[in-house]
């Protein structure tokens, strides 16, 4: 039997579906709730065509739950880019109507034209990294607020002795020189105190999550900690994101993928670069993260950083140089790990396969993957035709 796509819309309660076939004639549509009886009703309807692929869109965001449900009862997944879709739709008929019937069309539309779309497998333990990072994060956001709040009391009490990043003994220490008397006074320490109470539970929370990132990290057997500047989140946030290194073609796709590739932006005799804003934006900030720490220490990447600036290249420039070497490394380490775990390919990746993690990104992304070019080289622009005068120009639209 032929094998069928099906296009997935995917939303928090509904999920809209559209089966095509590889000539792209429809076979079949609907909409379901994402309820236990709608997921039934949708996995019933989907039987009548026994060789399925199931296309969703952003199965890295929004569509991450009907995804990993999908996977577990065996599914056949791939993951479509909303970029893609979007762009399907744009040049279709409709004048871009953007309705969930159009956007599963469109998903699946590109479920049959493109060839190298993510295949999703399951990962339990990436899964769960997944979630104990960004468990992490929100903790780290929590933590900021509440020493906000705490900073902003205990200005009020104590003027004049606010400090720049208060810890919980200070805190302490301050509050136990406050006695006030009236009632706006009592009531100001009673909700320092209280803020103080949730800044030591928030913190104990955060240790307790750092050393479970650190056990996963190590129980996957990765070595990114050995790189200076990388630590337990960071390595996390990046195995998370990641997944399967293979299907990166080079580590100038993953510093694309990365946002540390620069864009060209040439014109004419002008050749120029500026930074990349695209990429994922999290492990962009994590290589950030261990580019300022290798800064502070002694270490190979601040003294690359002082021949840049030595070479003439501004701070931001020399940072930039810096974050694209990190993610150099980090290319190499990761393809390191997979190759020590599993073996290597005949093209030196672990796995010529074309499927990774449910939590991974998209690797093709609107940015400049290609090294950057010889800045020696000289770009000539084709000569412009002479330009026709006016009287021509009507002469020739006359006749």
């Amino acid at each position: 039997m032929e094998q069928v796509l099906i296009g997935v819309d995917p939303h928090k309660l509904s999920a809209t579906i559209e089966v095509v076939d590889q000539q792209e004639q429809l076979l079949g549509s609907g909409r379901f709730s994402t309820d236990q009886a709608g997921y039934a009703a949708m996995r019933a309807y989907a039987k009548a065509w026994p060789e399925r692929v199931w296309a969703v869109e952003g199965a890295n965001g929004a569509g991450r739950p009907l995804a990993q449900r999908l996977l577990e009862a065996g599914e056949y997944v791939a993951d479509v880019p909303a970029k893609l879709a979007a762009r399907v739709r744009l040049f279709g008929t409709g004048h871009n109507r953007k309705t969930d019937a159009h956007d599963a069309h469109a998903v699946a539309i590109v479920a049959v034209r493109t060839r190298n779309l993510r295949v999703l497998k399951v990962d339990g333990a990436l899964e769960a990294l997944r979630m104990l990072a960004d468990r992490r994060e929100a903790l780290t956001r929590r933590r900021v607020q509440t020493v906000c709040r705490l900073q902003a009391l205990l200005a009020e009490l104590l003027p004049g002795q606010a400090k720049r990043d208060i810890t919980t003994g200070q805190a302490k220490a301050m509050l136990a020189t406050v006695r006030p008397r009236d009632i706006a006074g009592k009531t100001r320490r009673r909700l320092a105190a209280e803020e103080l109470v949730e800044l030591i539970a928030v913190e104990t929370k955060i240790k307790k999550a750092t050393a479970e990132l650190k056990a996963m990290v190590l129980a996957r057997e990765s070595r990114l900690m050995d790189i200076h500047g990388i630590g337990p989140v960071v390595a996390a946030r990046i195995l998370a994101d990641v997944g399967d290194v293979a299907r990166f073609a080079d580590r100038n796709r993953f510093a694309s993928w990365t946002g540390t590739a620069p864009l060209d932006a040439s014109s004419g005799e002008q050749n120029r670069h500026r930074r990349s804003r695209a990429g994922n934006r999290q492990v962009n900030h994590m290589i950030h993260i261990a580019a300022v720490t290798q800064l502070r220490l002694d270490t190979e990447g601040r003294a690359y950083y002082r021949r840049k600036r030595a070479a003439g290249k501004k701070p931001q420039e020399a940072l930039r140089c810096l974050k694209r070497r990190i993610s150099d490394a980090i290319y190499k380490q990761l393809l390191a790990d997979a190759i020590r775990r599993h073996g290597a390919s005949p093209g030196g990746h672990c796995g010529a396969s074309q499927e990774s993690s449910a939590v991974d990104l998209p690797p093709h992304v609107d940015t400049s993957d290609q090294p950057l070019p010889d800045p020696r080289t000289r770009r000539y622009a084709e000569q412009p035709r002479p330009r026709k005068s006016q009287p021509e120009r009507v002469l020739q639209d006359a006749g």
